[in-house]
């Protein structure tokens, strides 16, 4: 027995396609054809018949005649019949069937959104590829719309970005000099410091802002798959390949792939993605054809690349061929000033979402959070404050109803690693702890007046 005629029983969910002709013999004989390739063949014989298949059939594809017994000339019974179907699922493929010499109809067709248009008396080959390109389009868009709402869901609040720190000011500006450039760029830093939200944020200021972002988290896939989600497969390249599948490099077309945590690669896979780095081209799985790539790079990890590349776990060369530019994010410790700008942002969030009438933050719970050591980062923070949200039984927000882990909140700053503001914003809270909030006990330890230290609370809590 032949592949092609084993191919439908290897199948068990071929893509299926509707005829609508009302000649029984155009239909048969597509059947015939179709099913042979392995698909599933469903037939109609009439423009309402045609109607209910599509709608309780759900086919991938319609293969659909103009020209009706009943309006064999104008073809207006088959335009006004693609109309409907388009109305019942606007993404799914039309191919029309027109008699040879009926250009001007195939045309209006196009314009009324048919993708593609057969000829009778029709080639095998021409309607097999048109079907399999079709189809390869309509996954390549259903793909892109689940990434985009997958990117939408892991995008790290945009307040990550919000800020007053000198430091992160800097990065900022460095990142958005950076971002008109085509080169590649590596983001480093713990987990949970917005590298993703940095990554998007520099391809909305890009030359490549009109194209797609593609978000692929490697830390969350099989190895055996990483291949398959990056470059894609053609038909048959596995028993589970039923059809084409665009990979990630190819959904990123003209736009920015975003490989995060990039340090979990496999050495295998490591040097599958610098061979597609270096040639500019990739391979489906299952396929020995090249296609070309045209994507920007940006890639992160919160791993120690070098250590990873002195211990054998990560190649060098692929390493110098991401980090053309690195931007490392500083974590939440080293950017005091932007606390309490943050967890304002997220109490607003928060309350907005939740729908709670709180009032605030207590000067005594912001205190607490920019003593906090936020091992976590801004990701922690979020959490932190949504739950105090959720959880607070008064007017105000309190330091019990953050439950910070206590032998994280006592963390002592190294003094010779702080700014001058920072240091002195450590000793004030210090001061006013160690009274239990009694501020002229505080003011009389520091060496100031009680105004000077009021003066200095209301500073930081801007």
């Amino acid at each position: 027995m032949s592949d092609r005629s084993n191919r439908k029983s290897l199948d068990p969910n071929p893509p299926s396609v509707l005829i609508a002709d009302d000649q029984a013999d155009v239909r048969e004989s597509l059947r015939l054809l179709l099913e042979a390739e392995g698909y599933a063949v469903i037939t109609a014989a009439s423009p309402e018949e045609t109607v209910v298949q599509a709608r309780t059939r759900h086919p991938e594809i319609v293969i659909l005649d103009l020209n009706y017994r009943t309006d064999t000339t104008s073809g207006g019974e088959g335009l006004e019949l693609l109309s409907r179907l388009r109305t019942l699922d606007p993404d799914r493929p039309l191919i029309v069937l027109t008699g040879w010499g009926t250009a001007p109809l195939a045309i209006e067709a196009l314009k009324r959104g048919a993708q593609d248009f057969l000829e009778k008396p029709w080639d095998n080959a021409r309607v097999l590829t048109v079907l399999k390109n079709q189809l390869a389009l309509r996954h390549s868009r259903d793909e892109y719309q689940r990434l985009s709402a997958e990117n939408r869901a892991l995008a790290e609040p945009v307040s990550a970005l919000i800020c007053r720190s000198p430091l992160m000011l800097e990065i900022l500006r460095e990142a958005e000099r950076v971002a008109a450039a085509n080169a590649t760029v590596l983001l480093t830093g713990e987990s949970g410091t917005g590298k993703g939200l940095l990554a998007r944020w520099m391809h909305e200021r890009s030359l490549r802002k009109a194209g797609p972002f593609i978000r692929v988290n490697l830390g969350g896939l099989v190895e055996s798959l990483i291949e398959n989600e990056l470059f894609g497969h053609v038909r048959g390249a596995f028993t589970d390949a039923r059809s084409e599948r665009i990979g990630r490099f190819e959904l990123a077309s003209r736009g920015t792939l975003f490989l995060d945590e990039i340090a979990n690669l496999s050495l295998a896979s490591q040097a599958s993605l610098l061979h597609a780095l270096e040639e500019g081209q990739i391979e489906r799985v299952g396929s020995a054809d090249p296609v070309a790539i045209d994507v920007r790079i940006m890639a992160a990890t919160n791993a120690d690349m070098r250590t990873n590349i002195a211990q054998g776990r990560f190649r060098a060369d692929l390493f110098y061929r991401l980090n053309t530019i690195e931007i490392r994010l500083p974590p939440l410790r080293e950017r005091c000033e932007d606390i309490g700008l943050l967890a304002n942002h997220f109490f607003k969030d928060a309350i907005h979402r939740h729908g709670k009438s709180v009032s605030g933050l207590s000067p005594s719970a912001l205190q607490a959070l920019e003593r906090y050591d936020w091992p976590g980062n801004i990701r922690e923070l979020a959490h932190v404050i949504e739950r105090a949200v959720l959880l607070a039984g008064g007017e105000w927000i309190g330091v019990s109803d953050l439950r910070l882990a206590p032998e994280a909140s006592a963390r002592a700053p190294e003094i010779e690693n702080l700014t001058l503001e920072q240091a002195e914003r450590y000793l004030v809270h210090r001061a006013l702890e160690r009274f239990r909030g009694d501020s002229d006990q505080a003011a009389r330890q520091l060496g100031v007046s009680r105004s000077a230290l009021y003066r200095r609370l209301a500073k930081y809590r801007q």
